[in-house]
This record gives C-alpha cells, sequence and structure tokens, in this order.
C-alpha cells in the first residue's frame, strides 16, 4: 500500500513539515548538549542531514543494502541479531544500520561487521529523506520497536520500498500521543507491509492506530534473543571488585541502571541492611555514567565512602579511602561493563522503574540465572514483565520501601535466591527464536510486496 505523496495529501504534509521543523529547531539545543556531554557530538554530524563523506558514500552505492534504524543502545542490540538471523537466512545479505543517539553509534561501531555500514540517522525533513534513499535505495527499511517517522515511511513506499517494523512495542502513552496526531501518523502505520509487536496489547493499540490488522503479527521480545553471557566480561568484573576490597565470599547487591532517586533511596536501605548483614556489599552503576559526581555525592550524602571504577588503574590497583578500609560502595562509573557486575551478583535491582518511568531490560540478568528485583515503572517493557510475573520469575515492589523488603527477604535465603534465579534463567532459554520468525514472517512479506 502506497502514500499518496502529492495531490490531496499535501497541505497534511505542509503543516507536518513545518510542525517538524519548528519541534527540531525548539529541541536542536537540548539535543546538542546531550551529545556533548555523552560525546561524539561531531563526529559525522552531517550525516544526520544526508550528507556523507566519499568513502562512506562509495559503500553505501556500491550495492543494495537492507536498512535497518534502531535508536540507541537496546535497539541496536536487537538490529545486531536480526542481522545475523537475516545473513543466516540469506548469505549474501547487506545492511546499513542507522542510530539516532551518538551512544547507540558508538556501542555499534564497536559490533557491526566490516561488511556493514554505519551512519546516523537522518531527520525527517523531506529534502534529507529523499537524498538519504535516492543514495541507500535499500532493498527495505526495517524499524526497530519504537520510532515511526512520516516522511521517511511516505517517500520509501512512494519509491516502492517495502516498510516493517520488528519488535514493536507501543506504551498506552506513547499511544495517545500517536492518537491526537493521527493525521500525519496514521497512514505511516497503515502503510508498513509488516508490524511484529511484542505483546497482543501493542498489536491492538497499532491496528488501532491504522495498521492493517492482517500485516500485524505478535511473536514476543526479541531481547530474548540478544542477551548473551559475557565469560570475560564477569572475570574483569570479579578483578576490579577484587580491587576494590569485594571478595567472593561477600554477598552483592548490584543495582544497574539508576536513575535520580533511586540512588538515595538504594543507600538508605543498604545502610540499614548492613546492620544485620555486614557482609553485604553494594555495587551501583548509574544509567548514564556522566551523573558519577552527582550520585558520588548522594552516596556520602548518606555516610557511606566510595570508590569509582575509573579510579582502578588497568594492573588492577585501586584507590582506596583513608585508613585502608575498603569503600561502603563501589560505584560504576563505565559503560560496556554491566553484564560483567551482573554475572557477580547476589542479587539485582534493576532501575529506572522505582523513580524514573520506563524501566530497563531485565533480561540480561535473568539469563545468568539471578534473582532480579524491579518497581513499578516498567512500561517500557511490559510485555517481558507479564512474562515474568506469570512464570514467578522476578519480585516487582511498589515503592522503596517494597524494595528495602523484598532485599532483605532475598539476601537473608539462598534457597530463595536461588529458585528465584533459575525460573529467570530457564524463562528467558524457552523464549529464544523470536528473531529467526520475525525473519521469515519479513522474507515472506518482501516477496509479497515484489
Amino acid at each position: 500500500m502506497s502514500m499518496r505523496v502529492s495531490g490531496v495529501g499535501e497541505t497534511r504534509w505542509a503543516v507536518y513539515n513545518v510542525l517538524f521543523a519548528v519541534g527540531y529547531a525548539l529541541m536542536l539545543p537540548r539535543f546538542l548538549l546531550r551529545m556533548w556531554k555523552r560525546g561524539g557530538y561531531r563526529k559525522d554530524f552531517l550525516q544526520r542531514f544526508g550528507r556523507y563523506a566519499p568513502e562512506t558514500l562509495r559503500r553505501l552505492r556500491d550495492r543494495r543494502r537492507f536498512w535497518i534504524h534502531a535508536v540507541s543502545v537496546g535497539e541496536i542490540g536487537v538490529a545486531l541479531r536480526f542481522m545475523e538471523e537475516l545473513r543466516r537466512a540469506d548469505p549474501a545479505a547487506a545492511f546499513v544500520l542507522s542510530a539516532t543517539t551518538s551512544t547507540g553509534h558508538r556501542f555499534a561501531e564497536t559490533k557491526i561487521g566490516k561488511e556493514d555500514v554505519l551512519i546516523y540517522f537522518p531527520a525527517d525533513f523531506p529534502v534529507v529523506v529523499k537524498r538519504a534513499l535516492a543514495i541507500l535505495e535499500p532493498k527495505a527499511l526495517i524499524l526497530v520497536e519504537g520510532e515511526i517517522w512520516p516522511n521517511l515511511v511516505r517517500y520509501a513506499k512512494a519509491r516502492g520500498i517495502p516498510v516493517m517494523l520488528i519488535n514493536g512495542r507501543l506504551s498506552e502513552k506513547s499511544c495517545a500521543g500517536y492518537r491526537k496526531a493521527r493525521a500525519f501518523f496514521a497512514p505511516a502505520f497503515r502503510a508498513m507491509d509488516l508490524i511484529v509487536a511484542q505483546s497482543e496489547a501493542d498489536r491492538a493499540r497499532y491496528v488501532a492506530l491504522g495498521a492493517e490488522p492482517s500485516r500485524a503479527r505478535t511473536l514476543g521480545s526479541a531481547k530474548y534473543d540478544v542477551a548473551r553471557a559475557d565469560t570475560a566480561g564477569a572475570a574483569s568484573a570479579r578483578q576490579l571488585l577484587a580491587a576494590g576490597g569485594i571478595g567472593e565470599s561477600d554477598l552483592i547487591l548490584v543495582c544497574g541502571s539508576t536513575w535520580p532517586g533511586e540512588e538515595s533511596a538504594i543507600c538508605g536501605a543498604y545502610r540499614r541492611l548492613r546492620e544485620t548483614c555486614p557482609s553485604l556489599r553494594l555495587a551501583l552503576a548509574p544509567r548514564h555514567a556522566e551523573r558519577r559526581n552527582e550520585v558520588e555525592a548522594d552516596i556520602r550524602g548518606h555516610g557511606l565512602t566510595c570508590l569509582k571504577r575509573s579510579a582502578i588503574g588497568a594492573e588492577g590497583d585501586s584507590l582506596k579511602v583513608p585508613g585502608g578500609k575498603p569503600a561502603d560502595v563501589f560505584l560504576i562509573d563505565s559503560t560496556g561493563e554491566l553484564m560483567g557486575f551482573y554475572a557477580c551478583a547476589s542479587a539485582i535491582f534493576v532501575g529506572k522503574s522505582l523513580c524514573g518511568r520506563g524501566g530497563q531490560n531485565v533480561i540480561e540478568p535473568a539469563m545468568l540465572g539471578k534473582p532480579v528485583i524491579v518497581g513499578p515503572h516498567m512500561e517500557n517493557f511490559s510485555a517481558v514483565l507479564a512474562d515474568f510475573l506469570a512464570a514467578d520469575a522476578i519480585v516487582q515492589v511498589k515503592d522503596a520501601a517494597g524494595l528495602e523488603a523484598a532485599l532483605r527477604r532475598l539476601l537473608g535465603d539462598a534457597a530463595f535466591r536461588a529458585s528465584l534465579g533459575e525460573r529467570a534463567r530457564r524463562l528467558v532459554e524457552t523464549k529464544r527464536g523470536i528473531l529467526r520468525e520475525t525473519v521469515r514472517l519479513m522474507r515472506g512479506a518482501i516477496g509479497s510486496v515484489s
């Protein structure tokens, strides 16, 4: 199904383009500030406007590729595994992977194969989108999880390019936002050749927004296929913890991807838990490493000492607090190492779920057979959370008091920790295979379009 690019619909798109331009201009300063804080803001910046260096341009034009778009690190993990599965089914397949954030782009640089091309996602201005599509002329445009850009979809369809959404999720809040702008987004959803949703609730929302029911399918979360153990990372984390005075016989609470407000709640609970559990140690990993100083100040405000991972040299030498005692809290102010620390944990709290909204991925620590606790706000992982709750493979709490109570029970009962972790591990194993089925559906959809 094509989207009309000219004629009666032109007024609609003129309005959209004006609104998008105004919104983009208003958001650009914040966007640039965030990139500056996280680094990499200058590199390849013009790619966001469809301008590529000569070598990149040559590679983009050397053959037709599948264009996979993923916003940031989590979505890129899904995209990379999807590319593996598609290449397994079609060894000649080639890809261009686009990312929105500099953090995601930097992560993808370390993972993408030499035969594939990594770019920044082009802004949804007509001239930019048309230029990017003319250069790439992809075999298909495959969007991962959430972002729908009307100009990109409509101009891709105008060029006869199949457009698909994989591992799709759509919260009630996002659905309400799309509904307010239905005039712009309904044609985009209607034009999709395939939507693979994480849950029936997600699928129903896509259909309500205009997707063709026959083209919308439910498979589950592809992140079950993405989770992989990191043996080398676990060994490195164990050495780092040892350098910080944390031994293998200690009980280790790892709190990962924490959000403002959660660190304070965790530190308060930790102080009280140590009164009855003196062997308890805390490793804290904020979602954004650039918050290290803010988080350190919060830790010290609770009367706790802190050792930052960045203070430990490559040789494992550590800076310890005066008096030679290990620090109370090991602050993981680095990126890309969290899975290794999860592997060392006795219990895990996954953040952005107690004070933040949306939650973070619980599949990775669960795959390791670890007992996992989350807060009430898991909107971005609602389908996954439902799987875990149904299998009695996770603990969800309502507030900070509930978190402390759950930790007290877990840390005081080794058998409970082991059984909860084992149920979580088995669940992840039984849910794998979603991306293989997604590839099958995608190839079928492309065949029906071509």
